[in-house]
């Protein structure tokens, strides 16, 4: 299952984040895709602020780090693989005990530990429009997280498959 939201700005990227983080559950994995400027850690700020609570401002991308740990009710997990040498190293970085835990996994540059992530997922492919639109194309890979879409849908006006 797909679905497609086009954000006219930086605000609007961290509102689908927020908006998204109001739906996640328990469990689920959430990557994303898309090339540098994208809005990968612009759409992070929402999710983390919604989930967690933390600030907005306290949300960067962990690219030298690797992972940034959100604790709250339900914690955050948030991956930056741009720079992972190789998928053995997620071993190192607990990236399974995160992924099957009972918190929520965000991961950027997912594409690049396609063969780590589990047949369960949601991907989230970024695209840049221009300076400050970006297409954000939303695919399901199992039922919860196809549920995840389908309340999506059902947030962001019925039975369409895109939302501006």
């Amino acid at each position: 299952m797909e679905l497609t939201f086009i954000s006219q700005s930086p605000r609007e990227t961290i509102g689908c984040g927020k908006l998204l983080g109001s739906i996640v559950q328990p469990g689920s994995i959430i990557g994303l895709v898309g090339e540098l400027g994208a809005g990968k850690t612009c759409f992070i700020k929402g999710l983390a602020s919604a989930l967690t609570g933390v600030a907005e401002d306290d949300v960067t991308s962990p690219t030298f780090t690797f992972l940034q740990e959100f604790p709250a009710a339900i914690p955050l997990y948030h991956f930056d693989l741009y720079r992972i040498a190789a998928l053995d190293d997620l071993r190192d970085l607990g990236f399974e005990e995160c992924v099957y835990g009972a918190g929520v996994t965000v991961i950027e540059w997912a594409d690049r530990a396609e063969a780590a992530l589990p047949p369960e997922c949601l991907t989230i492919h970024i695209s840049v429009i221009d300076e400050n639109r970006r297409a954000f194309i939303f695919k399901a890979r199992g039922e919860k997280h196809t549920e995840i879409i389908k309340k999506l849908k059902q947030k962001t006006g019925g039975g369409t498959d895109e939302w501006h």
